[in-house]
């Protein structure tokens, strides 16, 4: 269902803004369950996932510096991997449907092959009609690309600008990473405070799909200047130099989950608890609080969703 200009509401925004850190947030273990499967650490592959996980930590940053600029602390539930259900976006929606194009596709844990690759290519997947007016919708589950649903929030945030309050519970941890980014906080109010937001949100849909085209070299201000082989790729274009390499690399083998040992149950059950520390510490970081032991408890992820992989189980966080 569409939606009048004068229907957004600031509560209707929160829930768009909401959303955007949901669908960040998802895409963060699903892509490092897949960069980690794989037994060989130089190959292509992972150092092109690599670089894509770094940039959706970016990326949850920006829409939570963006929500506490709307007065939205966000929350950290734990997302949910199931069948072909990717939070807040509905393929089909999209005109041609791309899901015949990247079939078949999972959005459930798994090491990297081709329904993982297919579905990272589905979330990344450029919009078709980028610079029309923006389609409302008064449910988050209505969007058909996460460039439309970006168009949306991007146009709700615009007609309520007069709520942006500079400087509100902002974190910068990747400024090192951007030289060439005038800000990645929200630091100013009204108007101004507009222009901040939008250039965050260009930020992860450039980064993303490519806004720009789904072949053109990413804008300097969005690259990656410190430790990206490949830095004027967006992602789409990263998932999709993946997808068509004949020789896909090596992933290691799993044990059926009604076949696991003591000692498998224990490792997928501490990367439960971990990650659970870890959303923790995220909604306290963008509360703004300090939480203790932040970044070694963000590798500690990752060395756990390793560590099930190597043991043939296949890692969960929920």
């Amino acid at each position: 269902m569409r939606l009048k200009d004068d229907e957004w509401t600031i509560a209707h925004l929160h829930q768009h803004l909401q959303a955007a850190v949901d669908l960040e947030f998802w895409t963060i273990p699903y892509y490092m369950s897949a960069l980690y499967s794989v037994v060989d650490r130089t190959a292509q592959a992972v150092q092109l996932v690599q670089s894509v996980v770094n940039q959706e930590m970016l990326h949850v940053q920006l829409a939570c510096n963006i929500a506490n600029a709307y007065g939205l602390s966000p929350r950290f539930a734990a997302p949910v991997y199931r069948g072909h259900d990717i939070p807040h976006l509905d393929f089909a929606l999209d005109k041609p449907d791309p899901r015949p194009d990247f079939a078949p596709y999972s959005a459930e844990i798994g090491p990297l092959d081709i329904p993982r690759i297919n579905g990272m290519c589905l979330i990344e997947y450029p919009e078709w009609d980028t610079g029309g007016k923006a389609i409302l919708r008064d449910t988050i589950t209505e969007y058909g690309s996460i460039g439309e649903f970006y168009d949306a929030l991007q146009y709700g945030a615009g007609l309520l600008r007069r709520h942006i309050q500079g400087g509100v519970r902002q974190v910068d941890h990747f400024s090192a990473f951007y030289n060439n980014m005038p800000s990645l906080t929200v630091t100013d109010s009204d108007g101004d405070g507009y222009n901040q937001v939008v250039l965050l949100i260009n930020t992860i849909r450039e980064q993303g799909e490519g806004a720009s085209g789904a072949s053109a070299a990413l804008p300097a201000a969005y690259q990656n200047t410190a430790d990206d082989s490949d830095p004027s790729w967006p992602h789409f274009q990263k998932f999709q130099t993946i997808r068509q390499t004949v020789a896909k690399p090596l992933t290691y083998p799993v044990t059926l989950a009604v076949d696991y040992s003591d000692h498998q149950r224990a490792l997928a059950a501490t990367l439960v608890e971990t990650f659970g520390r870890f959303r923790t510490a995220l909604e306290q970081l963008f509360a703004g609080g300090n939480p203790g032991g932040f970044v070694p408890l963000m590798i500690s992820v990752g060395a756990g969703i390793q560590n099930c992989w190597k043991n043939g189980v296949t890692p969960r966080f929920g």
